[in-house]
């Protein structure tokens, strides 16, 4: 049980009342420019998951837009490279923390170190980390495989989103003040929590089989979509669902299944991850500052029964 205040109303039961929501729970940035909106500057985030890959593009984006950024990694040394790298490029803050992303009390001790030392605050947190279903048939695959792959790609969120939404309703409930050092932030306004779902969690692959993962990608969705409506007073919640997506994740993968992959996407590629560096900025910055329970699939990916039956042709030599 958590105990509060007696006369504090907790921000997340304050936006509605018998099942309705009040009006004005939020306010519309005062900005209106375009390009403006999609500032960061002044603005702390964290992305797991980011020595590498889709996370490392969300880095550079965030950086280019003015932010101080934090990449966590956990075996990847060169992250500490990567992070010298970003800093030196775009003149902002950008360091690199070894994080265990399936311990809570390691996620939180981190977070809270990043906002002390980041200009007293968290303003976006990108929750990135993730790793494959490599086993195949889900009867055949080794339970402990599975635990792995729940624990980093959808525990990890949960514990994420805990310790980072706690930080963002603590400054909510400061007035916009470090909750550390008790100065005014600049640039403040809603959190932005972001996780990195999957069109995986959208539809069942094939001919790949990674029942594990579809599950835990579709747990991230509706997660964020349920904390967007617990958060609405103090951060906004929001998920990105990238399609195939050339990066390391998939090394495992015969060329032969790429392939069929490749015959189902209209445009006949897998994405390329600074692709997708746009849809996580729009949802990081106030240009989304009436975006709250969206999931953005970045993808076109086509599975028919024609495409199925198909398939199994194919297989059966016909």
């Amino acid at each position: 049980m958590v105990v509060g205040p007696a006369n504090r109303q907790a921000p997340e039961d304050s936006s509605m009342k018998n099942g309705v929501f009040k009006q004005y729970n939020t306010e519309a940035p005062k900005q209106t420019q375009v390009l403006p909106l999609f500032s960061l500057k002044h603005k702390t985030a964290i992305v797991s998951g980011s020595g590498a890959g889709i996370g490392l593009q969300v880095v550079h984006a965030f950086a280019e837009a003015g932010a101080n950024v934090a990449i966590w990694y956990h075996g990847n040394k060169e992250a500490l490279d990567r992070a010298a790298e970003v800093e030196k490029k775009y003149g902002v803050k950008c360091k690199a923390y070894r994080t265990d992303v399936t311990d809570y009390d390691n996620i939180k001790t981190t977070i809270d170190e990043i906002a002390r030392d980041f200009n007293g605050r968290l303003d976006i947190f990108v929750a990135n980390a993730g790793i494959p279903w490599t086993q195949g048939r889900m009867i055949d695959g080794e339970l402990s495989h599975y635990h792995r792959v729940i624990a980093t790609d959808l525990d990890s969120v949960f514990y994420s989103a805990k310790a980072a939404g706690e930080l963002f309703r603590r400054q909510c409930e400061a007035g916009g003040t470090s909750v550390f050092s008790g100065e005014k932030l600049q640039n403040y306004g809603y959190g932005s929590f972001i996780a990195t779902s999957s069109m995986s969690g959208h539809i069942a692959n094939i001919p790949n089989h990674q029942s594990a993962y579809n599950a835990a990608k579709a747990g991230v969705r509706h997660l964020c979509q349920s904390l967007a409506v617990e958060w609405v007073k103090f951060a906004r919640v929001n998920s990105v669902s990238p399609g195939y997506i050339a990066t390391e994740i998939s090394n495992f993968v015969p060329p032969e299944t790429k392939a069929i992959w490749r015959g189902k996407i209209p445009m006949g590629r897998e994405g390329e991850a600074h692709e997708l560096k746009g849809a996580y900025l729009y949802l990081a910055s106030d240009a989304s500052s009436y975006t709250t329970g969206t999931d953005i699939v970045v993808d076109f990916y086509v599975r028919t029964r024609a495409d199925t039956a198909l398939f199994d042709e194919r297989q059966n030599g016909q």
